[in-house]
């Protein structure tokens, strides 16, 4: 269930950058060099999450952006560009971006901002994801497994969704922290633990032995790889 992000960028040493980046944080992306090959790629709607570069070589990438929203998508769109005027920002958003990063850019900043659109946009209202025998509804926040139902918080969704789409992975406390919640103070560990032994005692056959989200010592956690997505 790893995120797709579509990047459309023409400058290829960047592209090739973000990308190798995108990919270690877990992210599937798809690249395309041109108005033309973004918009096409865009209207597939196989992309969770669009970064749009809006200076292209055949034109303005707010075409891209205006196919996507005249086509009744809501894609969460990232604008990346060097523009820097408060005109050409108010014009993205006023085209349908749902946010905008000027170059030059930290990664840490842009991360940070494609991991809050995901959380908002959530997965799409039929997606259940069958972890270790529990049936779980992200969109609703819900836990099935047997007769037992249970309704999961927000942080614990935010939580389950950060590490589902990092499925495979340990992710450091620390990471998961300054990720989903802006800090990374170690004082927050013990938070961000006691979260994890709720969600576990909602997603786990047995918490006290979990065979889905287990504990990676001296790292942090990791989401196992099985499991199943409707």
């Amino acid at each position: 269930m790893r995120a797709r992000i579509l990047l459309v960028e023409d400058d290829a040493d960047l592209a090739r950058g973000l990308e190798f980046n995108l990919r270690h944080e877990g992210y599937e992306v798809v690249l395309a060099g041109t108005v033309k090959d973004g918009r096409r790629a865009a209207l597939r709607g196989e992309a969770d999450l669009v970064v749009l570069d809006l200076m292209l070589p055949d034109g303005d990438g707010l075409d891209v952006l205006r196919a996507l929203r005249e086509g009744g998508r809501r894609t969460p769109v990232l604008c990346l560009t060097a523009r820097g005027q408060e005109t050409d920002k108010v014009m993205g958003l006023g085209c349908g971006a749902d946010d905008y990063v000027t170059k030059p850019f930290g990664l840490a900043e842009l991360f940070a901002r494609i991991a809050a659109l995901l959380r908002r946009a959530g997965p799409a209202a039929s997606e259940v994801v069958v972890l270790d025998g529990a049936s779980v509804d992200l969109a609703a926040r819900r836990v099935r497994r047997g007769d037992r139902e249970e309704d999961l918080t927000p942080v614990e969704t935010d939580l389950l969704r950060y590490l589902l789409a990092r499925r495979g992975q340990a992710v450091e406390r620390e990471r998961i922290l300054r990720d989903l919640w802006g800090v990374a103070s170690r004082h927050e560990t013990r938070t961000l633990d006691n979260h994890v032994a709720r969600l576990r005692k909602k997603i786990e056959a047995d918490p006290a032995a979990p065979r889905v989200l287990v504990t990676v010592h001296g790292a942090g956690y990791r989401i196992e790889a099985g499991g199943t997505t409707s």
